[in-house]
Formats: C-alpha cells, structure tokens, sequence
C-alpha cells in the first residue's frame, strides 16, 4: 500500500442485485479467499467526516479503561475490488481534536502538553499503510506507518469491509463505502512515557492503546440512471 486512516480498507461487501455484483478469489499462501461481492467501483475515495469515529481507550489503574476520541481527522482510500491486496489508505488526525468525557478542570490542557501529546510541537498524527493481507472474505490485516511525537513506528489494524454501492442519485450521487478497524500500540514506544504504572503495578496509565475506527468513503460518481439500492 503507498498511498494511504485509522483508520483504512479492504476486501468486499455486497449491497446490489445479485446479477449486478463483481466476485473474485484471491490467493493468500495456499488457500484461494473468494471476496465478498459488491459493485461498488474501483478508484479514489474520501473520507466522509459526517460518518467517521476514531475512539481510544487505556486502562486507568486497572479500575477501568479511559474512553476518548478525535473529532478532527481525514484520509483518503484507493479502493479495488478485485484486489485488496493493492489498496491503500492515509490519514492524518488534528491533535487538538482530541474530546474527552467530563474532564476535570486543567486536564485537556495537560494532555496537550509536552508530558503528553506536546500539540504545539507536534500538532498531527500521520498514517500511511504499506500492506494489506486477507483474513477472509470481507477482512484483512492492515500494515502501515504511525508518525506521532516525531517517531514513525508500524502499526497494524483489522479490518472488516462493511459495505458498498455505486450511489443512488440524487440522494447519494457517489459510490459509497464503509470499513471498521480495530488495532493497538504502545504508547512509551513513541515517547509518551509519563504516567506510565510501575513494574508490577497497574497503578498509573496502562502503556497498551487500543483504537476503533468506522467510516464511511465517497468515491466516483455515480451513472444518473443508477437503480436504488
């Protein structure tokens, strides 16, 4: 994958007429997948920020695990139907986007600073993925590149294809798409050390995130005599 969300994309759905659908196999190592169909096309998609998630969490003193999101965040997807294997995705996330649930006074302010995400100096979190393996039909195993806090590490999400069509104008006048993905990483690994519990002790800020995302994708227009879904 070389031109690539937490995101992120991969195999096929079906959300057509049986007669209108594309299906294809692929082999993966000894064993041929046959994809989930769909007639959504192959090219360029955009993310659609109206139906778009990006959620975290971290374990809090081995009490619980600290929900949060980013509110603020694009990609853009090559889409192909007939090989996963060659699509790709990237995403860039606004930092400062970051919503938190009923935080305490002066809290969003120190995680936006340099014990933590350090915003000013590094306002983004960049992913690009570099590859794409099936795990079945309609999912894969997502490999790729995190830039956060200066450092690019690879980190690697599962993906599920929820879904496609062509469009339907007017009322969706561009192919549409929709993955979920799902993935972790270590936070001291980029430098976000502070907090972190002792050796032995869940006492602090657990050092494993774990991220979902769902979203949606625009794409190519669609033909004006499209049926309805």
């Amino acid at each position: 994958m070389n031109h690539a969300l937490t995101l992120t994309a991969l195999a096929l759905c079906a959300c057509a007429p049986a007669g209108e659908r594309q299906a294809s196999a692929v082999k993966t190592g000894e064993a041929a997948i046959t994809l989930v169909e769909t007639n959504a096309p192959a090219g360029a998609y955009r993310l659609d920020k109206h139906h778009a998630s990006l959620v975290f969490r971290a374990n809090h003193l081995g009490f619980s695990f600290y929900t949060a999101a980013f509110t603020a965040f694009d990609a853009t997807l090559q889409f192909n139907p007939q090989a996963p294997q060659a699509m790709s995705v990237i995403a860039d996330i606004n930092v400062s986007s970051l919503q938190l649930p009923r935080p305490p006074a002066g809290f969003y302010t120190d995680l936006m600073g340099p014990d933590w995400f350090d915003a000013d100096a590094h306002p983004q979190i960049s992913y690009r993925s570099t590859g794409v393996t099936l795990t079945g039909p309609d999912s894969a195993r997502v490999a790729g590149e995190l830039a956060l806090l200066g450092k690019t590490l690879p980190v690697a999400m599962d993906v599920t294809f929820n879904g496609g069509y062509p469009g339907y104008p007017p009322y969706d006048p561009q192919a549409r798409i929709g993955f979920s993905a799902q993935g972790s990483l270590s936070r001291s690994a980029f430098g976000m050390a502070f907090g972190l519990p002792p050796e032995g002790s869940s006492m602090g800020v657990g050092d494993e995130i774990t991220f979902r995302i769902d979203a949606e994708f625009s794409g190519p227009p669609a033909p004006a005599e499209t049926p309805a879904p």
